[in-house]
């Protein structure tokens, strides 16, 4: 029960996006009984071990395929204004409202302001990238920033105090709070989810998305981290295009 772990692993000071520290060891704790049971090859089992011991982001994989799992049922309700799909591959920022189906409304990327690894800055960073955002989508990452206070200064973003302003921030562009993903700092509150492109329009707040920052050479690899905001312009067309039906 991959939301289950989430919802655990949110308490445990995890945001699913940049800090997946407890949701790994929580995998790695369910799933290793099983795998030393029926490891006929004792070394392949420690090999394992090792790896997720040595990954703290590993969980990473799995949030996005829930994320994909849990949004995925909220697509092609007639009229709705909600976000179910935010992505971006380099160059464009894509998202997908529910009531517009599979329809892409795409618009320029934004650089990401966070923090670089030593012998890196700036210059050496490509536009965001990834995808991601679907952490995002459902509620975790920078949504979620309240419940992970140290990662926001892993990002650059702050300490404690913006953590929570962040969080904050986004539930003025939200539809409601999650019924599972709850934040034991705003006294059990859920974080908000249900991006709203009508009030991302109204308010002109962008989602916040906690990102990983690319080199823009190839075969370099991660080179920081921070937070990165999505072009208005995407929501205003997706607005837009569901006035127009």
């Amino acid at each position: 029960d991959l939301r289950a772990l989430m919802a655990q692993a949110l308490r445990m000071a995890d945001e699913m996006h940049q800090r997946n520290v407890a949701a790994t060891a929580l995998l790695t704790r369910a799933m290793m009984p099983g795998l030393a049971r029926v490891g006929g090859r004792h070394h392949a089992v420690a090999r394992l071990a090792e790896f997720l011991a040595g990954n703290d982001q590993f969980f990473l994989n799995l949030a996005m395929a829930a994320g994909k799992a849990m949004v995925d049922p909220a697509g092609g309700v007639a009229g709705s204004t909600l976000v179910t799909v935010m992505a971006r591959n380099g160059t464009d920022f894509g998202i997908r409202v529910s009531g517009c189906g599979e329809r892409w409304f795409a618009a320029p990327v934004n650089m990401p302001r966070g923090l670089y690894f030593p012998g890196f800055g700036p210059d050496d960073a490509n536009p965001d990238m990834g995808d991601s955002a679907i952490v995002e989508t459902i509620g975790l990452g920078a949504f979620a920033m309240a419940a992970a206070p140290a990662v926001a200064r892993f990002l650059g973003a702050g300490g404690t105090a913006e953590a929570l302003a962040m969080t904050a921030e986004m539930r003025e562009i939200c539809a409601g709070e999650h019924p599972h993903f709850r934040i034991p700092t705003l006294d059990d509150r859920g974080s908000p989810v249900g991006v709203d492109v009508r009030l991302v329009v109204e308010t002109s707040i962008t989602p916040a998305i906690n990102t990983g920052i690319a080199s823009r050479r190839a075969g370099v690899g991660q080179i920081g981290a921070g937070v990165v905001r999505a072009p208005l312009a995407c929501f205003t067309a997706a607005l837009e295009a569901l006035a127009a039906e």
